[in-house]
């Protein structure tokens, strides 16, 4: 398992081959052994694998071709429609309508994600994760019919993998790694820790395309604005309200 976790790479294409109903339930299996708040298992997972659900999905993810070519695309919620349903039903007054509540089913969500993940990549097939949830979450909701208090997290597709990209690189485990107290970094230790990842052939190639003196630059002024980041912050908070998360 850990040789698997050093060799993970995102996987964008993938041959026209079906997963099994068995192998996509053993690694959903595996998913919902993850670790969870209290065990109450504040999540749910929407499998896609219909063509039609595809089309649809799809745009919600930029239209990005993983979505329509991967036989499974998997959608992971924070849940907690379940959890009051049941509070109710046996007399019990639920008070998970604030964003602390959000925040544990998301955490709960993702370790399970993470778990397919593994699973997944054990038994041979590829992955990639989708960061466009966050940005297109009251889409995602629309499309897969989403009630209050269910709110998507991240997207997995999955697959076999038809490519084998080489690695993509890592900071090294000392810039990520703190003992005891968390330290600070110096200028000097910036300058370190990214001095790798800024000699790559692939950050020339990032600087010419964007026509910028810093791979820092490429992502605060290309990949990552302020200005994106500030919409997508206001329509999730409007979607955390609209799904019952906002209201204490």
């Amino acid at each position: 398992m850990i040789d698997t976790m050093l060799k993970h790479r995102t996987i964008r294409k993938y041959k026209n081959e079906n997963i099994s109903d068995g192998d996509l339930e053993k690694i959903l299996e595996a998913g919902i052994r993850a670790s969870t708040t209290g065990n109450m298992q504040l999540y749910s997972i929407v499998v896609t694998r219909d063509e039609e659900m595809k089309e649809k999905l799809a745009p919600s993810h930029f239209n990005q071709a993983m979505v329509k070519n991967a036989p499974v695309t998997l959608t992971f919620c924070a849940d907690f429609n379940r959890f009051n349903k049941w509070c109710e039903l046996r007399n019990a007054e639920p008070g998970y309508d604030n964003f602390l509540s959000f925040y544990t089913a998301s955490v709960d969500a993702i370790l399970v994600a993470q778990n397919v993940t593994l699973a997944a990549e054990e038994m041979g097939f590829g992955i990639c994760y989708l960061g466009t949830t966050n940005y297109m979450a009251q889409q995602i909701i629309d499309t897969l019919n989403l009630p209050k208090g269910v709110v998507p997290v991240t997207t997995i597709t999955l697959g076999v993998p038809d490519e084998e990209p080489e690695l993509v690189d890592r900071l090294p485990l000392d810039g990520v790694v703190h003992f005891e107290e968390y330290q600070d970094y110096t200028s000097d230790d910036i300058d370190r820790i990214y001095e790798e990842k800024e000699a790559l052939p692939s950050t020339k190639q990032f600087l010419e395309e964007n026509n910028k003196e810093s791979l820092a630059q490429v992502f605060t002024d290309v990949r990552y604005t302020k200005t994106n980041n500030v919409a997508f912050s206001n329509a999730l908070l409007d979607v955390l309200k609209k799904q019952g998360f906002m209201n204490q």
